[in-house]
């Protein structure tokens, strides 16, 4: 356990996790005198560089006992400083919708209950609220349900998190994820593989085309939004899709009313980013996820004019925005490392019915954006050491894939990369 800075006032818990939006919170509510706590299983991520960390706690792996993790986040919200906790990931806000009613014993919980997690978690849920609510999505099904293989389909699961309450305590003992699939027309999988991967019978959903991808973001206070944002996803980590690399703030009546729409029907509270699908044939924004959290872009979002962790460190005190409030439509910005992802993909990723970009034009595409938007999620000049060990974190990656596929003793360029490391450590 490190503290520092503020040793007295009002605290946020945010679980530091080797995404931006960590350390975007803790930039946020850092900059405007709130004090932080930074809670992870990790040893050393991003977000415990910040200069803005006031304490960093460590906290058990939620994917090996999410039952010890909630503990542990609920330990912290006993604590008389301890005014919220934000949820940055699935198992985040799991654990919180899960033990609400301990939590709202000692801090405000500005997240929704269990069963109304479940309709953004559960795909099967999600879709039928989709219907319900006149909202735009594909076709989605159950596998077993699903009788047209001469198309272009999608394979995923069914949850976005396999707990117990979902999947049973067996599968969800072995939190197994399955991988995203495209599947070519006839080419239909084999169910008995695909449900000892992931641990349940996964759904089916027809491919839209295009790759214009949508965010609608919205802080949300028992069924009424407070704030909302929008951005297009220009490159995402996969030339498929995927986390944003590289996107645009923008405001569509149509994304708006869409998002809202589904909200709505859901009755939500806390935070959310609903994405969508433009469909190039039919226009329609269609319904991809809905992310019942906090997203990896949020350092954009801000940076736009947005404070979605200020907000919801208010909504939690009960306090709420006299206005939604407004950002600066037509600006772009990158996360450095998804934008290295994205052209990694390119270069040597295959997905079947998505057509992979030219290299040249990737990467010239991607300097260019870079020179005309110099925006980024981790890069700060105030606060310099979660960039550096980010891009460290980069080169462990790259070292460690290395070592597996070279020959113990041989490469300069391994040892090279280790003493860069190293050095962007002391960072």
């Amino acid at each position: 356990m490190r503290a520092n800075r503020h040793e007295k006032g009002p605290s946020v818990v945010v679980p530091a996790i080797d995404v931006p939006s960590s350390t975007a919170c803790i930039r946020a509510l850092g900059r405007e005198g709130v004090r932080t706590i930074a809670v992870s299983e990790r040893e050393d991520p991003p977000a415990f560089r910040s200069r803005y960390v006031d304490e960093t706690v460590s906290a058990p792996d939620p994917t090996e006992d999410l039952s010890a993790y909630a503990r542990r986040l609920l330990e912290l919200a006993e604590r008389e400083d301890v005014c919220t906790v934000i949820p940055l990931r699935e198992p985040d806000v799991y654990a919180l919708a899960a033990h609400r009613s301990a939590f709202a014993d000692h801090v405000g919980t500005p997240w929704p209950s269990l069963d109304t997690l479940r309709g953004a978690q559960d795909r099967v849920e999600l879709f039928a609220a989709a219907e319900r609510a006149g909202v735009p999505a594909p076709e989605t099904r159950r596998f077993d349900d699903w009788t047209t293989w001469d198309e272009e389909v999608i394979v995923k699961a069914r949850y976005t998190l396999p707990t117990a309450e979902y999947v049973g305590p067996e599968s969800a003992a072995e939190y197994r994820h399955g991988t995203t699939r495209y599947v070519e027309p006839g080419g239909k999988p084999d169910r008995d593989s695909i449900v000892a991967e992931m641990g349940h019978v996964p759904i089916v959903q027809e491919y839209v085309p295009g790759n214009d991808e949508y965010g609608f973001f919205a802080l949300y206070d028992e069924g009424e939004a407070l704030a909302t944002f929008q951005h297009r996803q220009l490159r995402g980590y996969k030339y498929c899709g995927g986390p944003s690399a590289y996107r645009e703030s923008v405001d569509i009546p149509a994304l708006e009313a869409a998002g809202l729409r589904l909200l709505d029907e859901l009755d939500w509270h806390g935070l959310a980013m609903v994405e969508f699908l433009h469909d190039d044939e039919t226009g329609e924004f269609e319904l991809m996820e809905v992310n019942p959290r906090f997203w990896s872009s949020l350092p954009f979002t801000v940076q736009a004019g947005v404070d979605f962790p200020n907000l919801y460190r208010a909504m939690a005190a009960g306090k709420r925005p006299a206005t939604d409030p407004d950002y600066e439509v037509g600006v772009a910005g990158h996360l450095l490392r998804g934008e290295l992802l994205h052209l990694h993909s390119v270069l040597f990723e295959h997905y079947p019915v998505v057509e992979r970009p030219s290299v040249a034009g990737t990467a010239a595409a991607t300097v260019a954006s870079v020179v005309r938007h110099p925006r980024f999620d981790y890069l700060s000049a105030d606060d310099v050491g979660p960039f550096l060990r980010d891009v460290a974190g980069l080169f462990e990656a790259a070292i460690d894939e290395r070592e597996q596929q070279t020959p113990v003793g041989s490469g300069n360029a391994t040892r090279a990369a280790t003493t860069l490391v190293n050095l962007l450590r002391r960072g």
